[in-house]
């Protein structure tokens, strides 16, 4: 039985991270390559969710008036979700009469793009952050696989440089790590979802997001869900921010976790492969999978112990996690940031792991997060 329990334990979490990864690389060469070819000038609607935003949403708001993708027409919603600072009044000091600004009360940020969503009157819906930066191609980047019309949603890439001394450099490589996962997904023609900090969808697949889901997965499974196709477009590049600190990414990673599980439970249809086919796989290996497998790694540790004396493999991996979780602890511990990056790097993911294991006990005991702050990710 401890031999059972530890294989399960390793090659789950191993296949969820690594193997379904390699998997689809071994795959890729056996999709034809997806061409793009530029799509005509379309009617776009950009999308802001904003809480307390007033540091970044004049900039953002010039950014995207100074894209140099030139569209058939050009709307730009700001909604403001009960900000109690200055963001509404940053945003009219940009005059233009394709922005509107929505003063709303405090709400959640589902009801606040639904709100936005509502207002539009584009072809296309753009999603994006009010304190990310976008490039001056990012826009026509991010809309060229429109042209095809299988495509129904478009994901941008998300980089994050390592800008502190601290968990942040966790962030960076989770990311690289990311786009490699999405490349080959995408060559696949299963890309699962799309970050909230830059994806765009043809508006007659909106569906109104429900609370306490995240939003850019609910947003962008509006594609697979119309049998439809999520193209990553990794040249549509925004910078955003990594967490430096360590409490802030534990919650961080607990309410993606809660709201990424609620999220599948409400697109539960997608998790059959009767019906959906390579994505659902891709779904379950990428999604429901890897937010199982942090609960693995306590029994494995223990059944490990167990299995001390049978062989000298298990000797060997019982001492490979202890002296991880040395190195974690000890990075978390290296508050003056003078040991190498690995050890940041270890705390990064014994931070993440757990977080992920709190938030999975979280959503069992129906605990949900309806509100969201984005000072919290940075």
């Amino acid at each position: 039985m401890a031999e059972f329990i530890f294989w399960t334990c390793l090659l789950l979490p191993a296949y969820a991270y690594v193997g379904y990864p390699l998997l689809l690389t071994v795959l890729a060469p056996l999709f034809p390559a997806r061409r793009i070819t530029p799509p005509a000038p379309m009617n776009i609607s950009i999308v802001i969710a904003a809480h307390n935003e007033a540091r970044h949403i004049e900039h953002k708001l010039r950014t995207l008036l100074a894209q140099d993708y030139q569209p058939a027409s050009l709307q730009i919603i700001l909604a403001s979700d009960g900000s109690t600072d200055d963001t509404v009044a940053c945003a009219h000091r940009v005059v233009d009469p394709r922005i509107t600004v929505l003063d709303l009360p405090r709400q959640g940020k589902a009801a606040t793009l639904n709100a936005g969503a509502a207002l539009s009157t584009g072809d296309i819906l753009v999603f994006t952050d009010a304190d990310n930066q976008w490039s001056r191609d990012t826009l026509g980047h991010l809309l060229a696989p429109l042209a095809d019309p299988d495509v129904g949603a478009c994901a941008g890439h998300m980089v994050i440089p390592v800008t502190g001394g601290g968990l942040s450099v966790g962030d960076s490589l989770y990311r690289h790590y990311e786009g490699w996962l999405r490349k080959v997904e995408n060559r696949t023609g299963c890309m699962v979802s799309a970050d909230g900090a830059l994806l765009a969808l043809r508006r007659e697949l909106f569906q109104n997001i429900p609370a306490e889901v995240n939003d850019d997965f609910f947003i962008s499974t509006c594609a697979p869900v119309a049998h439809k196709q999520i193209v990553y477009v990794p040249e549509a590049q925004v910078i955003d921010h990594g967490v430096d600190e360590a409490d802030k990414q534990l919650r961080r990673r607990q309410r993606v976790t809660v709201g990424g599980l609620q999220s599948l439970a409400q697109r539960s249809e997608l998790l059959n492969p009767m019906k959906h086919g390579l994505y659902s796989i891709a779904l379950i290996s990428h999604k429901l999978i890897r937010r199982l497998a942090p609960i693995l790694l306590l029994p494995l540790l223990l059944s490990n112990f167990w299995l001390w004396q049978e062989h000298g493999f298990y000797r060997l991996s019982l001492i490979a996690q202890l002296f991880g979780y040395t190195v974690a602890i000890a990075g978390l511990m290296d508050s003056r940031h003078r040991l190498p990056k690995p050890f940041r790097l270890a705390a990064f993911l014994l931070v993440t792991l757990a977080g992920m294991s709190i938030g999975l006990w979280q959503f069992l005991r129906g605990q949900r997060y309806a509100q969201w702050n984005p000072e919290q990710n940075r």
